[in-house]
């Protein structure tokens, strides 16, 4: 892994990525509302936006909201092949660069003043780059900071650039609504507009202590520091994932325990498969729930020793999907998610007796062995048999 020094830094963020490629790849589209995906909304594109259609929104709100609105399959081997490319562009702009998603990445370009030019010129001259070897519009941030330069991005886009001067950073950040800071939700959002706290600059007045006593210790001190623009991480090179997730919409009907429990054993399946391939494993699952009026909640346990294997994950997840039983019938329930976190590279940690891993690990790695031979739907469980086993979204490597 390699770290960067101090910045400029520059978050770059690809536009309605989905929907964007779907823009570029069909001309009859360009101009028009486009909605990725069907049940759910995926993608949308800013035509869509405007009449009020997000991610994660269902279907047929999203018809409502946009009538006009052209509704089309994800193809997700054009994204990924997409977001390549897009890499690649980033690559040859710096050596430091810190993938996020398929979507962004921040790119630390100090030092490179005498053979690229300004940060602004720099930045101007990537997203230059990315429409014309991509086609596709690129917004990016500039500042000192990687908190300041994601919000940078975020207010200019879309197909934007924005640059905060050092000596401007404060007067840039105070007027801009608390959403912007990083970890203030729904429900933090709600605690400090209650308080008549609705800028970033009414945080940084508050004062710690204030912030600690009103959200708690960690939210308190964190968005404390964010609000005077103090972040400290570097942008880092070749950094592995500290968890992996899956998630699956389920829509507004109800659902019997059986189909959770395939919905659960289906996401379980896909993140050991990608633990074993990655070479890592876990110790703590974290469930992940999103009921009927938008609420979520979260549970997790921490295994006795890390695991790549799928029949102690699934077993722990399931435990959790128990507990969380009585909730469900009572609020329904819209999305399901696993986390696995707690991750370590596999023959890092060390193993606890009996060291023989068994008919298990056998079976995992036979299961593994076909799936990458034939394709992923080659096996399956009996209970998945006939199931649509939902989207799997392109990621960076793991």
């Amino acid at each position: 892994m390699f770290v960067s020094g101090e910045g400029p830094i520059l978050h770059a963020d690809l536009d309605a990525f989905y929907a964007s490629v779907e823009q570029r790849d069909d001309p009859r589209l360009r101009g028009r509302p486009v909605i990725v995906g069907g049940g759910v909304v995926l993608a949308a594109s800013y035509e869509a936006k405007a009449h009020g259609v997000r991610t994660a929104m269902g279907g047929r709100q999203a018809m409502r909201l946009c009538p006009a609105a052209v509704v089309v399959p994800p193809r997700m081997s054009a994204y990924s092949e997409a977001s390549k490319a897009v890499f690649e562009v980033f690559r040859d702009t710096t050596p430091i660069v810190e993938g996020i998603s398929i979507d962004e990445a921040f790119l630390d370009v100090g030092g490179l003043a005498r053979i690229s030019g300004t940060p602004a010129q720099i930045a101007a001259r990537l997203r230059r780059e990315v429409a014309d070897r991509v086609g596709l519009a690129i917004t990016v941030g500039v500042a000192r900071t990687k908190f300041l330069a994601k919000v940078a991005s975020g207010v200019a886009k879309p197909d934007g650039l924005l640059v905060v001067p050092p000596d401007a950073e404060l007067d840039f950040l105070h007027p801009l609504p608390v959403e912007r800071l990083w970890g203030v939700g729904r429900v933090t959002a709600s605690k400090l507009r209650d308080r008549g706290i609705t800028t970033v600059g009414q945080v940084a007045e508050l004062g710690e202590p204030a912030l600690v006593a009103m959200l708690g210790r960690a939210s308190g001190r964190h968005l404390h520091a964010l609000a005077h623009n103090r972040d400290p991480r570097p942008v880092h090179v070749g950094r592995r994932r500290r968890s992996m997730g899956a998630q699956r919409a389920l829509g507004r009907g109800s659902r019997a325990a059986a189909e959770l429990d395939a919905d659960l054993t289906a996401l379980v399946d896909r993140l050991t498969r990608r633990l074993r391939a990655a070479a890592r494993v876990c110790r703590t699952v974290v469930l992940r729930l999103r009921f009927a009026d938008y609420t979520r909640v979260t549970r997790s346990h921490t295994m006795a020793e890390p695991t790549a294997h799928t029949e102690p994950i699934l077993a722990t997840a399931r435990g959790l999907l128990t507990s969380a039983m009585p909730m469900i019938s009572a609020n329904g329930l819209t999305l399901i998610g696993v986390t696995l976190t707690n991750l370590h590279t596999e023959g890092a940690v060390q193993l606890m007796l009996p060291f023989d891993e068994g008919a298990v690990g056998t079976l995992d790695a036979t299961l593994d062995s076909v799936r990458d031979r034939f394709g992923s739907a080659a096996v399956t469980r009996a209970a998945l048999l006939g199931r649509a086993q939902g989207i799997a979204m392109p990621l960076l490597p793991d």
